[in-house]
């Protein structure tokens, strides 16, 4: 392995520092984006019980708040359930664009790191050209081990780069997707509740 590095030379270093990146940012939004953790099956009729019961105490509130990404939607309902349909949906909404952005961190950086790779790999080729070129002596013969350096740097960097860009931009592209059925599933659910709520008043 090091000697591919060697034989790349030092255009490969960023190319490897971003699939380092890139490889820690598809762990931990497998590990963070997870149904079970974002979307607790069974919250929903519990939201509804404690509504019903009058337990939506502030402790309550604060305690579904802090588990999970949709109980912080419900919990900016329940501490509207008096105010009209209107300000209770204004409460949702805000709250759930506070949710997305915390499901959507990090994908921004992966979705760069799998436009950037190609292009890293490209200067890699680039500065091998410029090897390849500079072999060539005055007397237009060239130093073959210059020569193939230039090669090895050209060809590595290429296929480095898009061996980074494509598991990265399917990562991107699955997580992307993923958080918009979160975000369609939260809004489902606490439309489900304002129902409830506002169903219950008449």
């Amino acid at each position: 392995m090091f000697a591919i590095l060697q034989a790349a030379g030092w255009p490969i270093w960023p190319l490897l520092i971003a699939s380092i990146v890139a490889l820690a940012l598809i762990i931990e939004r497998l590990i963070y984006l997870r149904r079970e953790k974002i979307l607790p099956k069974q919250l929903l009729g519990e939201v509804i019980q404690v509504y019903r019961n009058k337990k939506a105490t502030p402790e309550v509130i604060n305690t579904l708040e802090q588990n999970s990404p949709l109980g912080t939607v419900l919990a900016a309902a329940l501490r509207n359930v008096d105010a009209p349909r209107d300000v209770m949906k204004e409460s949702i909404e805000e709250a759930g664009r506070g949710v997305s952005h915390t499901l959507e961190r990090f994908l921004t950086t992966l979705g760069t790191i799998a436009s950037l790779a190609p292009l890293m790999g490209l200067f890699g080729t680039v500065v091998g050209m410029i090897e390849i070129f500079g072999s060539q002596n005055a007397t237009g013969g060239a130093n073959p081990a210059q020569l193939a350096h230039g090669i090895s740097v050209a060809l590595y960097n290429t296929g480095f780069g898009l061996a980074i860009a494509m598991p990265a931009l399917v990562a991107y592209r699955h997580f992307r997707a993923l958080v918009d059925s979160f975000i369609i599933d939260m809004e489902l659910q606490a439309v489900k509740f304002v129902d409830v709520v506002h169903g219950a008043r008449k």
